[in-house]
């Protein structure tokens, strides 16, 4: 039985029911993983052709259309396929840890956001744009992103509160300074790819903006010139943030172009409407882009559907859809 690995054009011969990753890390193929267990989607690939038999729960969704996207550690191979792997200069393994953390500051952001900073007692390696689960109680357990880079030394999550939420309730009035917290990650499959030289689309709703800053600090950080242009979705003017650290990446990053769009009524400096619309004005084609999406769910899809149509590849669409569950 054969698996051919794009876009690397190589050929693997395995044996009928072995696990997809195990295969690619016996042949030496270069994969992104961290947990092995389903959980952080970091070793997402696509099946082509062919058909695969998965296992465990599912941790990413395809975000789009009909394309059949698995993750290897839980995928076994049937049958002779076609597997889309990722870039192999762009692969990430950061092995997945639980590390225990001492909260910093709890610090407003908005009505309904809080800033959430946590010192790690052991460092914790992460890509920018990726996400951990933080774990407060038992009871209280939660994944957000992280907004700042692992060089940082502390880590840094924006966290919205939902109405009635327990966990985020939980962080509004209980959580204090010098409380524990239990860190476990990294996870997620929407990372700054490094070694890409072009134009990079940031869409934010909301809290998505963590990750986003976390994306764009990177950038930074690495001494990438890549064009980017942010666009950031707010529901009013009182749900704005963040605008200091923005134009401070400005200063350091002069190809960054930052839209802030309000759903609903004005603000100073911002546009109005949605973020779709605001992108589909500015923007008759966006071939070439890499697309980072970050937020809830509706936005997150809406934004893939249009990307796409102007003309940015699936594979190049980079996201991780925030779910409140009423938390």
């Amino acid at each position: 039985m054969e698996i051919y690995l794009r876009p690397v054009q190589r050929t693997l011969s395995v044996a009928a029911g072995v696990n997809l990753l195990d295969a690619l890390r016996e042949h030496h193929v270069p994969v992104s993983y961290s947990c092995l267990a389903g959980r952080c989607g970091t070793c997402r690939c696509k099946i082509i052709d062919g058909d695969v038999l998965e296992s465990g729960r599912e941790a990413q969704r395809p975000l789009v259309g009909e394309d059949r996207y698995v993750l290897a550690c839980q995928t076994f191979l049937t049958e002779s396929c076609t597997v889309e792997i990722a870039e192999p200069d762009e692969v990430v393994v950061h092995a997945a840890k639980i590390v225990k953390a001492v909260v910093l500051a709890v610090e407003d952001q908005t009505h309904d956001i809080k800033r959430l900073r946590l010192r790690p007692a052991k460092p914790i390696e992460f890509s920018p744009g990726q996400y951990a689960q933080l774990q407060f109680t038992p009871d209280h357990i939660r994944p957000y992103s992280m907004a700042g880079l692992c060089a940082d030394g502390e880590l840094e999550f924006h966290v919205r509160l939902v109405p009635d939420g327990r966990v985020t309730g939980y962080i509004a009035n209980t959580l204090k300074v010098g409380d524990a917290v239990r860190v476990s990650g990294p996870l997620g499959s929407a990372y700054l790819r490094r070694k890409h030289e072009g134009p990079m689309l940031c869409v934010a709703g909301g809290t998505g903006l963590a990750p986003i800053l976390s994306i764009i600090r990177g950038v930074v950080a690495e001494g990438m010139q890549n064009p980017i242009h942010l666009y950031f979705g707010v529901r009013s003017e009182r749900d704005i943030y963040g605008r200091q650290w923005l134009a401070d990446l400005q200063l350091q990053h002069s190809q960054l172009h930052v839209h802030v769009v309000v759903t609903s009524g004005q603000a100073l400096g911002c546009r109005s409407g949605l973020v779709t619309e605001a992108i589909a004005q500015d923007w008759r084609s966006l071939e070439g882009f890499r697309a980072y999406l970050c937020g809830a769910p509706p936005m997150v899809e809406a934004a893939t559907l249009l990307v796409q149509q102007m003309g940015v590849l699936p594979e190049q669409i980079y996201a991780d859809a925030f779910y409140a569950s009423g938390t």
